[in-house]
């Protein structure tokens, strides 16, 4: 597991699940100013990042966490999904033996964000879903967005 900070809050994610992680100076804005960028905005992405010719949206953990904005110093590349987050910092890799089940208590969202809970050094700390920040809906509509951009910039 890779452990990394958002908010003051501590998650951790299969080190499986990243493929690199990255300082933010590869990132690059990602604004549209169409009908569709609203939806955009509810996916919590500002940002691309491109590696190995492979287009990555960069989604802000904090706002997906629904948390005050913090100040992400990191981006992990996930995979096998074309997403990243942007997240405080990374603090270290630990292996852990069990990973426990969600509780009744988490109910809505966070039964999707989270693949279930471990317990470190005596702290419980969430187990993200990698694949819980992007649906495949929302990735088919940015991924459809950066096509139709990059259809206009050809003409």
């Amino acid at each position: 597991m890779i452990l990394f900070t958002v908010c003051g809050f501590r998650f951790a994610i299969a080190a499986s699940a990243v493929s690199e992680i990255r300082g933010l100076e590869a990132l690059q804005r990602f604004a549209l100013g169409s009908p569709g960028a609203s939806y955009l905005r509810s996916a919590q992405v500002d940002f691309t990042v491109e590696r190995n010719g492979t287009i990555y949206f960069v989604v802000d953990a904090a706002r997906h966490f629904r948390l005050p904005p913090s100040n992400p110093t990191r981006v992990l590349i996930l995979r096998p999904v074309a997403a990243a987050i942007q997240v405080d910092s990374t603090d270290r890799m630990m292996e852990i033996s069990v990973l426990h089940a969600l509780p009744q208590a988490f109910s809505g969202d966070e039964r999707n964000w989270y693949r279930g809970l471990a317990v470190m050094n005596g702290d419980v700390v969430p187990v993200v879903n990698h694949n819980a920040f992007l649906s495949k809906a929302e990735m088919a509509v940015l991924k459809s967005a950066v096509q139709r951009v990059k259809g206009a910039a050809a003409v």
